[in-house]
């Protein structure tokens, strides 16, 4: 590893692979966070003179080299019944590619971690979702030599001992969402309809404050029933608005415009994406006490951190105390792709060094 670290500390440019997930495109289409990071990351790395090769699906849009594991990105193919399948063959384009690259970046979470401990290229895996399965203990003690990055501090408690590289948060664009000093006077719900994202509970702040919630919002087809017997009823409040799924061009106006984006989550987020979208049109959040949410809202700056639907109602009476410039300013602080890309090549080259991590978590 020291050999990659002396040629990695002689290059103006570093020879990168990001492998992203085949479900959706890089960007996505509509819903899709992982994907969408991985876009934002790949873009920044290019913009900064960095070489790269993008593995993903094939309608993926990217500056970087595409190396396409599939034609069309999997969720919405119909014609998609194997899905594991286009992700094994994308992993031979990876081998079959692997020394073209200083390292190998994956976002597939531990799917290449055989491949990658046979493969003398340096990795780096950054896991993207919740750690607190049962099942994942024992994969990880095996695959424990594995370096990966966490999405926040509060996503490794499950697993605080394997071979944690750095935290890095997610980042997005500077010009991706327009700050707007002003707001309207609708509460916003974005993202996913399942019990653990608990729109009802968004439903239930508005209905307590007498104020529009507007729902932006896809499900997947297995949260479908809890949709149909849970969620669908609540929707015939005359102030709930539901309007489906929305695509990146239409959440500038639907968050830039809000009163506050409601992120009122029952599980232990890993990050919460829509949080700094919002942050970055001026919008604060009201968030529940779970997962990163401590780390990602500034309680009282950003937005309010709370742990009950009374809890919840008091903040939206003290929004006005909540500067939207502020807001702005903080994103531009702590959640931009720039400083992002900045997190992920210092996490390269401490890796290829053979450099202790940057940070450890009890």
């Amino acid at each position: 590893m020291k050999r990659f670290g002396i040629l990695f500390a002689s290059l103006a440019s570093v020879k990168i692979a990001q492998v992203a997930p085949l479900y959706e495109s890089v960007p996505p289409k509509y819903y899709g966070g992982t994907e969408r990071v991985v876009s934002y990351l790949t873009e920044e790395l290019v913009r900064q003179g960095h070489d790269v090769t993008l593995f993903a699906s094939g309608d993926s849009v990217t500056r970087a080299r595409l190396v396409a594991a599939c034609d069309n990105s999997l969720r919405l193919d119909k014609n998609c019944i194997d899905q594991l399948a286009h992700h094994i063959r994308m992993l031979e384009l990876v081998s079959s590619h692997a020394e073209e690259f200083d390292i190998v970046h994956f976002h597939i979470d531990y799917l290449h971690f055989p491949f990658s401990r046979r493969r003398p290229v340096p990795s780096l895996t950054t896991l993207h979702g919740r750690l607190d399965i049962p099942d994942l203990g024992p994969l990880y003690r095996e695959f424990g030599d594995m370096p990966v990055v966490s999405i926040s501090d509060s996503q490794r408690a499950p697993l605080p001992w394997i071979n944690w590289q750095a935290t890095v948060y997610h980042g997005l664009p500077e010009d991706l969402y327009t700050f707007r000093p002003r707001s309207g006077r609708y509460l916003a719900f974005l993202g996913r309809i399942s019990p653990e994202k608990r729109v009802d509970r968004a439903i239930r702040i508005a209905q307590r404050t007498g104020l529009e919630i507007k729902i932006a919002a896809k499900v997947d087809a297995v949260d479908r029933e809890y949709f149909k017997d849970i969620i669908t009823p609540l929707l015939k409040d005359p102030l709930v608005d539901y309007a489906g799924e929305i695509g990146e061009g239409e959440k500038n106006e639907f968050l830039g415009n809000a009163l506050a984006l409601v992120f009122p989550i029952d599980w232990p987020e890993p990050f919460g994406q829509a949080t700094i979208e919002a942050s970055a049109c001026g919008t604060p959040t009201i968030a529940y006490r779970n997962g990163s949410v401590p780390e990602v809202i500034e309680h009282g700056d950003t937005g309010f951190v709370v742990d009950s639907l009374q809890g919840a109602v008091n903040a939206v009476e003290r929004l006005p105390t909540i500067s939207r410039r502020r807001c702005r300013d903080v994103f531009e602080e702590r959640f931009s792709a720039r400083r992002m890309a900045h997190d992920y090549v210092t996490a390269y080259r401490r890796l290829l060094a053979g450099e202790c991590p940057l940070t450890t978590v009890a």
